[in-house]
């Protein structure tokens, strides 16, 4: 009896195991079409989207199916599957962006710090100088990194026998110019020998060169020994010639003479070419900034110039130059400006350069000028 029972026990687990498996064959079997439906849609329309694209050749499409997440099932990866077809937007082009144009340079830079403290009492080395100025690159040129300037400036200054005094100018003007947000070039022309010198002449020079080298529309005669109190005293050019040391401390800073167009002074390239330049012939010291001064007005231009308080400069102390007397022809040669600037200047210019250095912070250029001619014998 007890082995009846317990074959009947058995009979119906059996039964009840094999109802269990039909039940999951059923399940399975629905679970499977139901996938199997979902992936024949998305193929088709996968083959629908490469043919879109198919004038641009073969695509590879990678699909992730790991577990990102608990209890991740490949049905739910098919079900959002939308959104990893391929899209029938044209391709984007892969070329790198174009940098966004730099803006204009302000008018007034805000860097700017006003009056500054000058004094030459410190030992200056070029070494020095190009620790503080790593921006300036080879020929002493500056592009502002940050801003499009307006103008391109080439400074040129005449130049012998003042290794010294071109330190401390480097030293203070590199920053100053930085600050002003300039595009610059710095040009020492320097004159070979020991004849008379000739500072109205190597300006031209400096122009003529500075040319050579680069497009620069603005030009910027400063001696060496002058260095500006106030770097608001902006180096670039302006409607009418520049006039920018109009108050020096050798002169009590006031400007001695209203006609004055001496020490720092700067003119477009068209100003430049309406005056025929600056005089070749006045050799020794004294006269060619008033003759400059004479051909500006005759042409119908005026002289403009910065606030009395902003266009200061301290002059660094030197003894006369050797072989740069005061000429005595000056004063009879700027009553006739206007008959002699025509065939006088950029026009007619001869020299000839001997080298051209490019320097960390600045470019060299020896020439030779020639000599003044005989001065009439006095009977």
């Amino acid at each position: 009896m007890s082995r009846l029972m317990l074959g009947r026990t058995l009979e119906r687990i059996c039964k009840a195991v094999l109802l269990l498996c039909l039940v999951h064959f059923i399940i399975m079997m629905i679970l499977y079409f139901d996938v199997y439906s979902q992936r024949f849609d998305i193929f088709s329309r996968f083959n629908n989207g490469r043919g879109v694209n198919s004038s641009r050749g073969p695509h590879h499409y990678y699909y992730n199916f790991s577990s990102g997440r608990p209890n991740t099932t490949f049905a739910s990866y098919l079900a959002t599957a939308d959104h990893l077809l391929p899209s029938t937007k044209p391709e984007a082009n892969h070329t790198p962006p174009t940098p966004k144009p730099l803006p204009p340079c302000p008018e007034v830079p805000p860097g700017l710090v006003g009056r500054l403290l000058i004094e030459f009492s410190s030992q200056i080395t070029l070494e020095r100088v190009q620790r503080e100025n790593p921006n300036v690159t080879e020929g002493g040129k500056y592009t502002p990194p940050d801003c499009r300037p307006k103008q391109k400036v080439a400074i040129i200054i005449p130049f012998r026998h003042r290794d010294n005094h071109l330190k401390y100018w480097l030293h203070y003007l590199h920053p100053v110019l930085r600050r002003q947000k300039i595009e610059y070039g710095i040009y020492i022309i320097n004159q070979l020998g020991e004849e008379t010198f000739n500072r109205a002449k190597l300006l031209n020079v400096g122009y003529t060169e500075a040319l050579k080298d680069a497009e620069y529309d603005c030009f910027i005669f400063s001696d060496v020994d002058l260095i500006p109190m106030d770097d608001r005293n902006l180096y670039h050019c302006y409607d009418q010639p520049r006039h920018f040391a109009i108050a020096m401390d050798k002169f009590g800073f006031r400007l001695p003479y209203a006609g004055y167009f001496g020490g720092v002074s700067g003119l477009s390239r068209k100003q430049f070419l309406k005056i025929n330049g600056f005089p070749n012939e006045y050799w020794g010291w004294g006269g060619e900034d008033d003759d400059i001064y004479n051909r500006i007005t005759l042409n119908g231009m005026k002289v403009s110039r910065p606030d009395v308080r902003i266009g200061r400069y301290r002059m660094i102390k030197h003894e006369r130059d050797k072989h740069n007397e005061p000429n005595p022809q000056r004063f009879s040669k700027i009553q006739n400006t206007k008959n002699t600037m025509r065939k006088d200047g950029i026009s007619s210019l001869m020299y000839r350069v001997v080298s051209v250095k490019k320097y960390p912070l600045y470019t060299n250029i020896s020439v030779e000028i020639g000599k003044p001619p005989p001065r009439p014998f006095k009977g």
